[in-house]
Parts: C-alpha cells; sequence; structure tokens
C-alpha cells in the first residue's frame, strides 16, 4: 500500500519531528530508507550519531511534514542521541522479532523517552524483520503484554505496536502515517481546544466591562 506523499520543500501545513530509536542492528535505518525512498538495501553500516530525512504525507488534504531523526543504537553515542529527544513530537522504538534481546531493551529505551522528552510525545512501538517469521524470538501476544504495561507505567502516549518488514515493505508506511495523523489530530484539537478557551475569555472580559457601574 501506498499512501500519498509530496516533494519536500518549505510548503507544508505541519512540521513534526520523529526520533528513531532502538538497539544497534535491528534495522532502524533500512525502515527509514524503505519509507523515504522506497529502498531496501540487504546490508546497512551502523548509523554513525544520527541521520536526517523528511518526507512530506497529506492526510485530509493538510500536507504534514516529518522531520525523521535515525539515531544510532550503540551505548557510545548514547549521550549524543539524548539530546535530539528533547524536542521530539514522536518516537518510534525499534526491535527485532528475531532477537530477543532487543525486545527486552524496550523498557530501558522507554525509560530514556520519559526521562528527555516531554510528557506528551507520541510513541508508537515496531518489531521489525516479521519477514523472518521462522526465527521469530518475541511473539505479538508478548509485545501487546510490553504495550499494555507500558501504558500501566504512566506511558499515555503509546500509540500502538505493530509488526513490520522493511526488506517486504510491511507495514513500514503504516507505521508514519498513523503517528503523523495522530500529531496531526492532536495539534489540531489543541489549537481548538486555546481558541476556545479564548474566546470564553473573551466573553468573560466583556460581561465584567458591562456589570462596571462608574459612580462619580
Amino acid at each position: 500500500m501506498s499512501f500519498p506523499s509530496e516533494p519536500d520543500g518549505d510548503n507544508f501545513d505541519f512540521l513534526f519531528k520523529i526520533v528513531v530509536i532502538g538497539d544497534c542492528g535491528v534495522g532502524k535505518t533500512c525502515v527509514v530508507q524503505r519509507f523515504k525512498c522506497g529502498n531496501y538495501v540487504e546490508r546497512h553500516g551502523n548509523t554513525i550519531g544520527v541521520d536526517f530525512s523528511m518526507k512530506t504525507l497529506v492526510i485530509d488534504g493538510k500536507k504534514v511534514k516529518l522531520q525523521i531523526w535515525d539515531t544510532a543504537g550503540q551505548e557510545r553515542f548514547r549521550t549524543i542521541t539524548q539530546s535530539y529527544y528533547r524536542s521530539a513530537n514522536g518516537v518510534v522504538i525499534v526491535y527485532d522479532i528475531t532477537k530477543r534481546s532487543s525486545f527486552i531493551s524496550i523498557n530501558r529505551w522507554l525509560d530514556e523517552v520519559r526521562k528527555y522528552t516531554h510528557t506528551h510525545v507520541s510513541i508508537i512501538l515496531i518489531g521489525n524483520k516479521c519477514d523472518l517469521a521462522t526465527l521469530r524470538e518475541v511473539d505479538m501476544e508478548e509485545a501487546e503484554r510490553t504495550f499494555a504495561e507500558a501504558e500501566e507505567r504512566g506511558f499515555g502516549g503509546v500509540e500502538g505496536i505493530l509488526e513490520v518488514s522493511a526488506k517486504e515493505n510491511t507495514n513500514v508506511e503504516e507505521v508514519f502515517l498513523h503517528l503523523a495523523t495522530q500529531l496531526k489530530n492532536s495539534h489540531e484539537a489543541s489549537k481548538e481546544l486555546i481558541r476556545s478557551d479564548l474566546l470564553k475569555l473573551g466573553k468573560t472580559e466583556t460581561m465584567n466591562t458591562h456589570r462596571c457601574t462608574c459612580i462619580k
């Protein structure tokens, strides 16, 4: 499935920063490149620090530009990548369904997100390499339990969990479309709430002005 996208430029209605995190070797760069360019490269070198990509989606007639920051998973780059969390609107946490250790690391990545991002950041968990089902070490039921536990721990921004395959282009675009749609809807709802509060405030001030009586 392919979703509407447009060449990146200065013309957009929404701009959101997405940070992609996860252990080294889970396929973060493959996922980002598949989404960005539609290409898959079998062997990528490890990301050094942070790589940057942009893509614009059209959602409900609005142009939503995503700034995607693909971070290194190695421990030695951790202090560098942490600085990119701070202004993030959304976070994609990637694990490898064939590598249980990368799944166990999800809680550590969630703790980092909680520590370095604002409380309203949107989070989505994805299990990459679902094309390698015969090598699976993490089943979807267990992943869903982790998702539920994250909600119980106060991660209200966890939007969902999805298995993907960068190699076969399974659910990759759906991940970013879902996240972009959630961010757009949340942003529009916040603007509408602010507008409503301002209108109420304006009416209150008008009423208070009319009630004033000047005594000379």
